[in-house]
């Protein structure tokens, strides 16, 4: 795996709406145990993920896409709602880590959302995450620390936002 991205991954990866189809290889996905350590998470149950996407893909205010390379799902993009601001937020299968795949999914979510500021949330030790947020122009707002859920181990979060 190469830490430096593939020019031809501007013609090679592309985003599909998420079909019920493809919830088996995401749940697959989220149950990486790096790919939870990067992303300070615990994995969800199988009927929890199943519940969770069921509510996603029915609701019209969720733009929830599929990241496909060469036509294989390779993780998802999605930008939504929460406490009154719009989010994005995407998870990259670990054999296609450092591929410049995240980066590129969501310069194309970007040109699909319309509404600004954008905002996202990520550990502050998941470096790559945030390399790929400020590369497509998000900027930190804040950095505070984030209580543990159901979802979410307890860390230091930064917040950034994408004004224009």
């Amino acid at each position: 795996m190469s830490n430096e991205p593939d020019p031809a991954l501007s013609t090679l990866v592309r985003l599909r709406n998420v079909e019920r189809d493809d919830l088996p290889e995401m749940y697959r996905m989220e149950l990486d145990p790096e790919s939870n350590r990067m992303a300070a998470t615990i994995p969800r149950t199988a009927a929890a993920f199943e519940a969770r996407w069921a509510d996603v893909l029915r609701d019209p205010s969720v733009t929830a896409k599929a990241i496909l390379l060469g036509g294989v799902l390779v993780g998802t993009v999605c930008c939504f709602p929460r406490d009154g601001r719009t989010y994005v937020g995407y998870w990259i299968d670990r054999e296609h880590w450092g591929q410049g795949i995240a980066s590129r999914a969501l310069r194309l979510l970007l040109l699909e959302v319309a509404p600004r500021p954008l905002y996202a949330r990520v550990a502050t030790s998941n470096t790559a995450s945030l390399r790929v947020l400020q590369k497509c122009g998000f900027v930190v707002e804040c950095v505070q620390l984030s209580p543990a859920s159901d979802r979410f181990l307890e860390c230091e979060e930064a917040v950034l936002v994408l004004l224009g």
